[in-house]
């Protein structure tokens, strides 16, 4: 019966946070003269206010004796939860003897400041310690999503089991219940000996034996038996990380244990791979923007198709796309379905195509480009000063096409530019100097290469004899 009370904690303790502090804005409001029909209502919810958070507090503290938080937060969430209801029970009787003007400003503001530190220290305990301070460092370090991050395995080998696979998968899918805050069942399984000490249902492994582990047993059951763990709703461990587990606990359970000391089937040898494969740092793709954007215009994208247009995403699971004209002609109406997807369009290709100076002024307005193929095309100097309004351009292919030195000069400023095809274009030999000194950041290439033959790039096979 006490343990049915102290689960209602989590139910009653938002109460008295909204209703107190429902009452901190009516008093605070209520000194003003045109707020004044606020004051008949505010007794009431002091009164409510009060009599929830005695309620909070009576049934916290009954939670707490269960012993599955830490003690010295548990204390302190404690104490600072009877200084609510203190405060408020304070409020609640000098307000009704009509002595709380003076008063009431303070004691409001001290009731709000109390609310918050409770309720953070509440949440601290449920959801970890860094539960308020976590969403404000993901804004100023630009992250949007929390996502835990294993530390990359250079040398498999020599990988501590435990530190290096063991205890990343406890990190990620069970200390916010069996961490240094919260203890559920007694267990803790952020320390090596209190993951041998077990909980208050004894010790959850047995070296040597994963089969009969009490830990191995309960992560095996149904995500509906009320005994699994993790609880269906949180984040499961993975086939792999189950695998590594029972590894590790068939091997001893040790945890200096290295990887190149136990025996590895041909089952570990994948699970070890997946993992070593899954913490390798993946650089992003400088060639695709890490901004999302919008799924492009539907009917835009079937036009472009219909004329012979190839247009595909150009990332799995990614709304960026491709354009390759291999086998449409340009024309006005594929030029507005091209800007009509401009946000989403950042590679197109329009080799030996017959494209003039006014359209590339109009493919100017695709500013996310990040390649644009123009090779073979009729463009001039002129339609070059049209691609300085693309960003992002990083890729410009323009073998073939008839400009000059002056023209490419027009693109110095495109900071992005990264890969410039210049092969058979009317600038000068002597020129190259200076065009490499305009684009110290970019990669040129002029095409008119001269490659060695070597005497093993030819194999001369000759008949055999005839014989008479």
């Amino acid at each position: 019966m006490f343990e049915f009370l102290g689960h209602l904690h989590p139910l009653l303790v938002h109460l008295p946070i909204g209703i107190l502090l429902l009452a901190c804005l009516f008093l605070w409001q209520s000194r003003k003269d045109r707020y004044a029909n606020l004051q008949p209502s505010i007794n009431v919810i002091l009164l409510l206010g009060m009599s929830s958070a005695i309620a909070a507090c009576i049934t916290g503290f009954i939670l707490a004796q269960t012993g599955d938080y830490d003690e010295s937060m548990v204390s302190l969430h404690q104490w600072m939860g009877i200084s609510v209801a203190a405060v408020s029970v304070m409020t609640y009787f000098l307000y009704k003897r009509k002595s709380l003007r003076k008063w009431q400003l303070p004691l409001a503001f001290l009731l709000v400041l109390l609310i918050f530190v409770t309720g953070h220290l509440g949440g601290s305990l449920t959801h970890g310690s860094d539960y308020l301070t976590q969403p404000l460092a993901d804004f100023l370090t630009g992250d949007t999503i929390v996502v835990f991050k294993r530390k990359p395995i250079a040398d498999m080998p020599e990988a501590n089991v435990y530190a290096n696979l063991v205890m990343p998968a406890f990190q990620e899918k069970c200390y916010l219940c069996h961490g240094k805050n919260k203890q559920k069942g007694r267990l803790r399984l952020d320390d090596s000996a209190f993951i041998m000490k077990g909980g208050k249902d004894g010790v959850i492994i047995k070296p040597g034996n994963s089969a009969q582990s009490e830990l191995i047993k309960r992560i095996m059951l149904p995500p509906e038996d009320d005994h699994h763990m993790p609880p269906k709703e949180k984040p499961q461990l993975s086939d792999n990380e189950i695998t590594l587990l029972k590894w590790w606990i068939d091997g001893g359970a040790s945890f200096s244990t290295k990887v190149k000391d136990l025996a590895q089937s041909v089952k570990i040898k994948s699970a070890l791979l997946a993992i070593q494969n899954s913490t390798q740092e993946r650089k992003p793709d400088p060639d695709l923007p890490q901004q999302p954007v919008d799924k492009a215009d539907e009917t835009a994208v079937h036009q472009l198709r219909d004329s012979g247009v190839v247009v595909i995403p150009v990332a799995q699971n990614s709304n960026y796309l491709s354009a390759n004209f291999v086998t449409s002609s340009i024309n006005d109406n594929n030029l507005s379905a091209l800007v009509k997807v401009k946000k989403q369009l950042i590679w197109l290709a329009l080799n030996n195509k017959p494209v003039n100076d006014s359209d590339i002024r109009v493919i100017s307005q695709c500013t996310a480009l990040v390649k644009l193929e123009l090779a073979r095309t009729t463009i001039t100097d002129k339609g070059l000063a049209y691609l300085k309004d693309l960003p992002q351009l990083r890729l410009l292919n323009l073998v073939g096409d008839h400009i000059t030195t002056s023209g490419l000069m027009q693109l110095k400023d495109v900071k992005s530019l990264r890969l410039l095809y210049l092969f058979e274009t009317n600038i000068a030999k002597d020129d190259w100097a200076a065009v490499k000194s305009a684009f110290p950041k970019t990669s040129i290439d002029s095409g008119g290469y001269n490659v060695p033959l070597l005497p093993d790039d030819t194999v001369i096979v000759k008949p055999p004899p005839i014989k008479n």
